[in-house]
Formats: structure tokens, C-alpha cells, sequence
């Protein structure tokens, strides 16, 4: 009686499986069925938003399907990522993440509104992009050298503005390097502390490259460095950090495609395949590299385990810089 039992119960749960599978096929075989949403948790005019709608344009051609780029902003990119991660695993909510939402927020937070493992699939990793040191031309400063110079001479009297994680840490670890006394303000958003930097509210800033770098070369900012360990060959004549004299300095934003939790591997799979084909086409990465973004792509799995590293190694760098968590 007792091994009926059993066995009954153990055909219950290969039939339970089956449909569950069944049902997750039926859903891949007519996905996509109608427009896709693409949530960037940060505003118009950020790079994370640049990315989005560059690579939106061939995911949609690739998929037949309309992908609507949806600008939701908000404590380094937390309300976005919450919103994606409570959104129908079903692949018509993408949440274009970034370094903040899924490495940065992790050491700056003692709670977030999501897990940034638990709460998401990983997709495909979509590019990276170097920092630029930039200030308001009314500082008197030509270089990197000189800027740490005058912020030693002048405690207190220069500011930064901050609208995302990468930024605000980028410029924390050039204090700590330089050690120099510069004032945090913190921003919604990169563009608007680009705005205020223009207006000479705050006077230095070190964020993305797609962000700072249009004004510098409108003459309107000047630009002093880049963060990453070697030069870009996006703005060459920029020096690193490191020839700046600040030994061990690399640091660089990078992008992601991450789908709610428990979303079909199968959708996974085909968003992931629209992804790598988006980052091959020839247009889409000129359009990037013209943006200041160096394109790249990822396995789901690829992308799992570079989130893992750079969660550790941003938690260490935001301890050495002395951020403690908000």
C-alpha cells in the first residue's frame, strides 16, 4: 500500500514537472508576443540610458517586437531594479542594470529594496565605460596634478556632485589617493550634476565618459583624466589617474540585462541570443564607441559570475575609500 502511495506520488510530481515545463515552452514558442520594456533606473540623457536605446532599436528589429525604453530614477538605481524585480517573470520587463544596481549598491546600502542575485536572471553583460575627471573652468587647474594642488592649498573649497554609485566612489577613492578635502553633494542623477557643474554650483566631478565628456569638448568643462588603469582609446589624449601619480587607481562603470527571477530559461535564452546579435552588428557598436561605451556581451552564466566578482571587489574598494553604508 505504502509503495502505491509512493509511487502515485512520484508520478504526481513528474506530471507536475512536465506541465510546468510544458507551460514554459508554450510561453518561449510565442515569445515575444507583444512589446518589451526596457527599465533603466536612471534618467534621459545618462549613459545607462544611451545604452538602452541604441541597443533597443536592434533587439526590436531582432524580436519583431516594439522595446520601450522607460526612464525610472531614484537612489542609485534602486527604485528601478525594485521595480523590475517585482515585475511578471514572463520577459517583457528588462531591467538595463548597471555596476550601481548590481556591485556598487551592495556596499552602500545596509538595506536595499531588492537582492540583487536572488530577485534576478542574469542576461548579458552590454559594455563598459571609463570615468573622466572633469572640472568648471573657473578652477584654476590645466591637470590632474594641478587640481590636487589647489584642493590641498584650499580645504573645503571645492565640491562634487555624484548622480550615481560608480561616480560618487570614483571621486571617494581620488580623495583617499589624493588626499585631498573635497564636499560631497549628492544628485539624482550624473546629468544633473553635469547641469550644476556647468553652473559652477558644484566644481569637479568623475563619472562616465557619455556624461562629461560632450561638454568637455564643447569647451565647456575641462577635462582632466580618466580612471581606467590604461588610456582610452576613446579620448586618448586624457592621462590616467595613475600617471597622475595615483598608484593603483582603475576604475570603470559597466551595463547589464538582468529579467526577474524565475523567468523561463528559454526566454532567457532568446533575449540573451538578441543581445550578443545587438552587440555584433557593426552600427550598433559605432553608435556605442560614439557614446564613450566599449560594447560587449555575455552568457547568463558569464555575467553571474562577473557580478559575483565585481560585488566583492567594489565592497572591498568602498571600504578602503572609508564610505560607510548609508
Amino acid at each position: 500500500m505504502r509503495r502505491t502511495l509512493i509511487t502515485r506520488c512520484a508520478g504526481l510530481v513528474v506530471c507536475l514537472t512536465l506541465f510546468a515545463t510544458s507551460i514554459g515552452l508554450a510561453a518561449s514558442d510565442t515569445y515575444p508576443s507583444k512589446p518589451i520594456r526596457f527599465v533603466v533606473p536612471f534618467t534621459a540623457g545618462s549613459a545607462t540610458d544611451t545604452l538602452a536605446r541604441i541597443i533597443g532599436q536592434n533587439v526590436s528589429q531582432t524580436l519583431g517586437q516594439p522595446v520601450i525604453v522607460e526612464n525610472v530614477p531614484g537612489a542609485n538605481g534602486q527604485i528601478g531594479a525594485s521595480m523590475v524585480a517585482r515585475a511578471a517573470p514572463d520577459g517583457y520587463t528588462i531591467l538595463i542594470g548597471t555596476n550601481s544596481t548590481h556591485a556598487f549598491n551592495q556596499a552602500l546600502y545596509k538595506k536595499l529594496t531588492y537582492d540583487h542575485v536572488k530577485d534576478f536572471e542574469p542576461i548579458s553583460k552590454l559594455g563598459s565605460i571609463a570615468l573622466a575627471l572633469v572640472i568648471n573652468p573657473q578652477v584654476p587647474a590645466k591637470t590632474t596634478q594641478e587640481l590636487i594642488a589647489y584642493a590641498k592649498a584650499n580645504p573645503g573649497k571645492l565640491s562634487y556632485g555624484s548622480g550615481a554609485a560608480s561616480a560618487r566612489l570614483a571621486m571617494e577613492m581620488f580623495k583617499l589617493s589624493a588626499d585631498v578635502d573635497i564636499l560631497y553633494v549628492p544628485y539624482k542623477s550624473n546629468p544633473q550634476a553635469v547641469a550644476d557643474l556647468l553652473g559652477d554650483q558644484v566644481q569637479v566631478m568623475l563619472a562616465d565618459m557619455s556624461t562629461t565628456l560632450p561638454s568637455a569638448r564643447a569647451g565647456k568643462l575641462r577635462a582632466l583624466g580618466v580612471s581606467s588603469a590604461g588610456r582610452s582609446r576613446l579620448a586618448p589624449d586624457l592621462p590616467t589617474m595613475q600617471e597622475a601619480g595615483l598608484k593603483g587607481y582603475d576604475l570603470y562603470a559597466w551595463f547589464g540585462a538582468f529579467a526577474p527571477a524565475k523567468t523561463p530559461e528559454a526566454i532567457v535564452d532568446a533575449l540573451d541570443r538578441a543581445f550578443i546579435k545587438a552587440m555584433n552588428d557593426k552600427a550598433v557598436q559605432e553608435a556605442l564607441l560614439g557614446a564613450g561605451i566599449e560594447p560587449s556581451s555575455s552568457t547568463p552564466e558569464e555575467l553571474a559570475a562577473f557580478v559575483a566578482s565585481e560585488t566583492k571587489k567594489l565592497a572591498e574598494s568602498t571600504k578602503a575609500a572609508g564610505i560607510e553604508p548609508e
